[in-house]
């Protein structure tokens, strides 16, 4: 009976420190920084895989693309996040990847009338040349219009697409795609763009030029304001790194980015 209780404490004892030495392992971290309209993407992408990796840690950062590529080259953080049409020449030196497609939507606020836009009208509203709803086919009310900071992947694709935009020293400017949304969301007179993946009962999307942004028009290739996302990493990463990566373009991930709004890379 002694020789059986203490061979019993022997494998107790054991199972102790091996279940001590498991809980003091460290987990690995994977920093990812940029794009903010990728950013609740990437925060989803990463809590699924953290909850079928528990090892791995993964911490997402917006600050907008111009700071992913930078982030990426400092090695600031591993995987740097750009929604741009083109990525930088500074970023030449970085590995990238298409992680998903998405358009870039003009909204207004439900209130408004107005259902869509030519592309001549959206370059007229955000440089100042049409001030008024009423010159649209709206109500006759000021055009409050809302734009992101430099340096953002989203108006630098907006701007870059629709082509002579020089912003309207009027334009109210924001730091990411949920300001933009609350923004419009809160003024009837408002004018917006942000990630159609970020769409809300709170706000509207216009047509633009007849077509509308949805994943139809888009892979039609009817809506033209759409640019791809870009996740960036410097020539080696880790494997924990790496392996992440594999997941955002695996069939898992994919579905997982286009079920949440974006369309999927390929």
């Amino acid at each position: 009976m002694t020789n059986t209780l203490k061979g019993t404490g022997l494998v107790v004892l054991a199972g102790a420190i091996l279940l001590s030495a498991g809980c003091g392992k460290s987990r690995e971290t994977v920093t990812m920084a940029g794009s903010t309209a990728f950013q609740p993407f990437a925060e989803k992408l990463a809590e699924h895989y953290m909850a079928a990796n528990p090892t791995v840690n993964i911490t997402v950062q917006g600050g907008g693309s111009s700071m992913g590529v930078q982030s990426t080259l400092l090695g600031n953080a591993q995987i740097g996040m750009a929604d741009l049409v083109k990525l930088p020449p500074e970023a030449a030196s970085l590995k990238s990847y298409v992680a998903a497609r998405d358009g870039i939507a003009v909204v207004l606020n439900p209130a408004n009338t107005v259902q869509g836009l030519t592309l001549d009208q959206v370059r007229g509203i955000f440089t100042g040349a049409v001030k008024n709803w009423k010159e649209v086919g709206g109500s006759d009310h000021a055009i409050a219009v809302i734009s992101r900071e430099a340096g953002s992947g989203t108006r630098s694709s907006f701007e870059q697409i629709v082509g002579n935009v020089k912003l309207s020293g009027d334009a109210l400017i924001q730091d990411s795609n949920g300001t933009i949304r609350e923004t419009v969301a809160n003024d009837a007179n408002a004018v917006g763009y942000l990630s159609h993946g970020l769409i809300n009962n709170k706000i509207k999307s216009v047509t633009v030029d007849g077509y509308s942004c949805t994943e139809k028009d888009i892979m039609a290739g009817s809506y033209k304001l759409v640019r791809p996302v870009f996740l960036m990493t410097q020539a080696n990463v880790s494997p924990a790194c790496q392996a992440f990566l594999d997941y955002v373009l695996s069939d898992a991930g994919q579905t997982l980015i286009h079920e949440n709004g974006l369309i999927k890379a390929k």
